[in-house]
């Protein structure tokens, strides 16, 4: 979307591979984290997490030490995690999602991979993947974000409107992305006074983000919205004060270090 087939109406918020494998595969190698093993989505999009995060483990320093392709709707992991144990890998990495990373996640636990020694990295997962499959057992997980509902007093505030629409549960960086995508545009659209869509766009891309948990962020001439990410670390229940306290911060990663160059991109928007 911010590379070949970037569009002048396209704007990306929220999340895209680069960054989620960029920030959780250079964080984690530098912390000591060299050595991996990938379990991946054997579609397009693990395709895609898996190379990213790759790249990102090589370039700071890391190897890969193999990887094994998992159908969509996997249900039985045992010998995709017998595989990445047997490797020696001390971080394996995840690149699935949803229902995937749920069961890949509780198998895990099952078999005690962490406590061998190994780190459990997901590529993609969101505070309601904690949620459903329990913050014990997803205690030690690191993933990256860009919005966390308990970072300030601002994002608390919203959470909390939005969970007293939502049975009580507080959102994670989708809905938070979406909301701050539909009021980006709403602003643009009362500052030029119509939703003419070249001037709604030009509008968009001359204002800095500035929401809940957006300060200032800028987008680029192809369309990314230049957040800032985070890597956090799920903590164990014990450790919580109160009700969804699950995750800790563990690095900041400036917008620069987290998305695509656009010299990589290749859109035809971008100038040279």
């Amino acid at each position: 979307m911010t590379g070949k087939q970037c569009s002048p109406y396209g704007i990306h918020f929220s999340y895209d591979t680069y960054a989620l494998a960029h920030g959780t595969g250079n964080a984690l190698t530098k912390a000591g984290g060299d050595t991996w093993f990938f379990i991946t989505a054997d579609y397009a999009f693990g395709y895609a997490l898996e190379r990213d995060t790759m790249n990102a483990v090589k370039a700071a320093g890391g190897k890969v030490l193999g990887s094994v392709r998992a159908p969509l709707g996997t249900a039985d992991f045992s010998s995709y995690l017998v595989q990445a144990q047997a490797s020696g890998a001390k971080v394996i990495g995840l690149a699935n999602a949803g229902t995937d990373t749920q069961n890949a996640v509780k198998q895990a636990a099952e078999f005690g991979l962490t406590h061998s020694g190994a780190r459990l990295a997901t590529l993609l997962m969101q505070i309601s993947d904690v949620n459903s499959i329990g913050q014990n057992v997803c205690a030690g997980l690191n993933y990256t974000d860009s919005f966390y509902w308990d970072m300030t007093d601002k994002t608390r505030a919203w959470s909390k409107r939005w969970g007293a629409k939502m049975g009580g549960m507080v959102p994670g960086l989708l809905h938070a992305g979406s909301y701050c995508a539909a009021y980006h545009w709403l602003k643009a659209v009362k500052a030029v006074g119509s939703t003419q869509s070249d001037a709604v766009v030009a509008k968009m891309k001359e204002l800095p983000v500035n929401d809940f948990y957006n300060t200032n962020v800028k987008i680029r001439e192809d369309g990314r919205v230049m957040h800032v990410m985070y890597l956090w670390q799920v903590k164990p229940a014990s450790e919580a004060r109160y009700k969804y306290d699950f995750c800790k911060l563990v690095a900041t990663i400036k917008p620069e270090d987290a998305w695509r160059p656009l010299s990589e991109g290749g859109c035809p928007l971008v100038k040279a």
